[in-house]
């Protein structure tokens, strides 16, 4: 079940990321507390511990377990969710 949704979701991101659909969420994404407005595109979550991410957008953040947004999806965060971020990035649209 987890690779089909590994594999779901990463069909989803590759659909958002087609040209002429970039947006970016609205509202505010907090990675270890530190906000970021309006949200758009990938960003790196801790190094050596996992980090505490607060979705607080319309968009559902995907956390990556390389960086860059590079590897696979290992899991969501939905929008008013806050979870802790087991991955190395987090791609949000």
């Amino acid at each position: 079940m987890a690779k089909v949704w590994g594999a779901c979701a990463a069909a989803a991101v590759l659909a958002l990321a087609a040209p002429g659909t970039a947006q970016a969420a609205q509202g505010v994404l907090f990675i270890d507390r530190a906000p970021h407005h309006d949200p758009s595109g990938c960003f790196p979550l801790g190094d050596f511990a996992p980090s505490e991410v607060a979705n607080f957008t319309d968009g559902v953040g995907f956390v990556w377990s390389g960086p860059n947004c590079d590897g696979r999806v290992v899991h969501a965060i939905l929008p008013g969710q806050i979870a802790i971020g087991h991955g190395l990035s987090l791609f949000i649209e």
